[in-house]
């Protein structure tokens, strides 16, 4: 799957069932569902979960616990808009 197969699944009622735990939360994320996206970044102890659940509490506007996970995930605290760095995390991801 590739960035653009990513964003029109967005269209559909559920997930791809094949994407992982932090992939299945940006899709969430994307559909404007931050709690499910929560849940699932939350369930996933990897790295890349961790850069989710960053991303996640940044859109929530909390930057010091975002700061903490992107601390666990051994990223930079992003700077750029929410939806570059969703698309950054996408891409990286996919």
């Amino acid at each position: 799957m590739d960035l653009n197969a990513f964003r029109s699944s967005l269209e559909a009622a559920e997930p791809p069932a094949d994407l992982s735990a932090p992939l299945a939360a940006l899709w969430q994320a994307a559909r404007g569902d931050w709690h499910a996206a929560h849940r699932l970044a939350q369930s996933d102890k990897s790295d890349d979960g961790a850069w989710v659940h960053a991303y996640l509490h940044r859109v929530e506007g909390d930057e010091s616990n975002a700061g903490y996970w992107y601390r666990r995930a051994g990223k930079p605290h992003a700077q750029s808009s929410h939806d570059e760095e969703w698309t950054a995390i996408v891409t990286a991801l996919l």
